[in-house]
């Protein structure tokens, strides 16, 4: 052992408490050997492996990046893998694991002899992002106790049952059943497998929110305005935004009476209300949600740009990272930053919603740039006529290591009364001075 670290080894030691010694040497001269410094090292070990710090979580709270966390669930589903690993073969096990609030993922590292059915508690667990949603991980480093059985749903129960609204599915859930309006529907081919299938896509919603749809069974009997309660259906996560995906496992049933439902077609369908940009920035994503605020900034990016002919990407000197030299076809948009008071959004708006709420054609931008010798002449333009502006935008939101983006289908300029966001104001001034 390399005696310059063996007081770090001690320090961990103590601080870890029922860590080995051994171990703790391992791991910390694994981060050395690929040059971790040595501070860095002890945090991440102090992280990994802190019972002290464990945080007693439920599903439907688990998120990417938690370490030492404590929680308690029901194996519903296990299955034996054998991956590779830095070139070395490996035995894991994967599965589902549900408490009654949502069904997440998880795999462990070691053979801990877990089975469907198995009410367990797990302590200095951890989570990571994995195909777009937070995953459980957990292993011989974890402490785990058998439950007992009446402490957790069934699994049936847990599968099929226990009823969500849309608003409440996260990114964490694999798995939901729900009650549900189909507002659009529509059949689309696609290539599978080298076979022409058709599937069914669509928007389904309640009184909490709107989501997509993709069915990959015939729905028969169903249509636009039909109350379904769906149990089964798994959920997929792009962007953080989710998506439901029945299948042959899903169960789907006409609702029979909708007298105590809190939802109509032409409730959901009516113009959804905005919401506080604050809450827009609690969620991995979220799917036709309106929003409404003041530009405060315009973006590089902004103004005219070109795009890759075959993948519509944004090309740099003609150039598309994928395919090379092109003839490159011409686009604008607007890249903005609106804040509503409680937090702030990356406004994202296509050629058509740029025209719009600039006021200015393709066209009209493009003669602007001939006759300047300046290429930022329309972001500076933008500048401008944008910065200030009072804007209701509504779209799709979602998060990534830059922030939240809300990618718009519409916008307009909101009527409010301008007394009515001025007393707002004042009584936020206010409420700031009581502080």
């Amino acid at each position: 052992m390399d005696e310059r670290i063996a007081p770090h080894i001690d320090e961990l030691t103590m601080a870890l408490g029922n860590i080995s010694k051994e171990e703790i040497r391992e791991e910390l001269e694994k981060l050395l050997r690929y040059r971790v410094p040595l501070d860095e090292a002890k945090r991440i070990l102090r992280s990994k492996y802190s019972s002290a710090s464990s945080n007693s979580v439920k599903v439907k709270e688990l998120s990417p990046g938690l370490n030492g966390i404590e929680i308690s669930g029901r194996i519903i589903d296990i299955i034996e893998k054998t991956v590779s690993i830095q070139g070395e073969q490996k035995t894991i096990f994967s599965g589902t694991l549900g408490d009654g609030t949502g069904i997440c993922s998880f795999t462990c590292w070691d053979d801990m002899s877990l089975k469907p059915g198995d009410a367990i508690r797990i302590k200095n667990a951890y989570t990571r992002l994995w195909n777009n949603r937070p995953e459980l991980y957990f292993g011989k480093r974890s402490t785990l106790t058998y439950l007992k059985d009446e402490e957790l749903p069934g699994i049936e129960e847990m599968s099929h049952s226990t009823l969500k609204k849309l608003g409440d599915i996260v990114p964490a859930d694999v798995l939901a059943s729900s009650v549900v309006l189909i507002v659009e529907m529509y059949h689309r081919e696609i290539m599978l497998k080298g076979e022409e299938v058709t599937v069914v896509e669509g928007v389904i919603a309640d009184e909490t929110a709107k989501l997509p749809f993709t069915s990959w069974v015939p729905l028969g009997k169903f249509d636009i305005g039909n109350y379904v309660r769906f149990e089964g259906a798994a959920v997929r996560i792009f962007r953080g935004l989710p998506s439901i995906n029945f299948n042959d496992a899903t169960s789907l049933k006409e609702v029979a009476s909708t007298d105590n439902l809190p939802f109509t077609m032409e409730s959901v369908r009516r113009s959804v209300s905005p919401v506080a940009i604050e809450k827009v920035l609690e969620k991995e994503g979220m799917f036709d949600v309106t929003v409404k605020g003041n530009i405060i900034s315009v973006r590089s990016g902004s103004g005219l740009i070109q795009r890759c002919p075959v993948c519509n990407r944004v090309t740099q000197k003609s150039s598309c990272r994928s395919h090379g030299e092109v003839d490159c076809l011409m686009d604008m948009r607007i890249k903005a930053i609106l804040d509503d008071g409680t937090g702030a959004v990356h406004l994202m708006l296509n050629r058509e919603l740029s025209e719009a709420v600039y006021g200015k054609s393709m066209d009209d931008a493009e003669k602007m740039t001939q006759g300047s010798i300046s290429g930022d002449v329309v972001l500076e333009d933008m500048k401008k006529v944008l910065t200030g502006k009072y804007l209701g935008a509504r779209g799709n939101s979602s998060k990534n290591e830059f922030g939240v983006s809300l990618v718009a289908r519409s916008v307009w300029t909101p009527e409010d009364d301008i007394q009515e966001r001025i007393d707002i104001l004042l009584e936020r001034m206010g409420e700031g001075c009581d502080n």
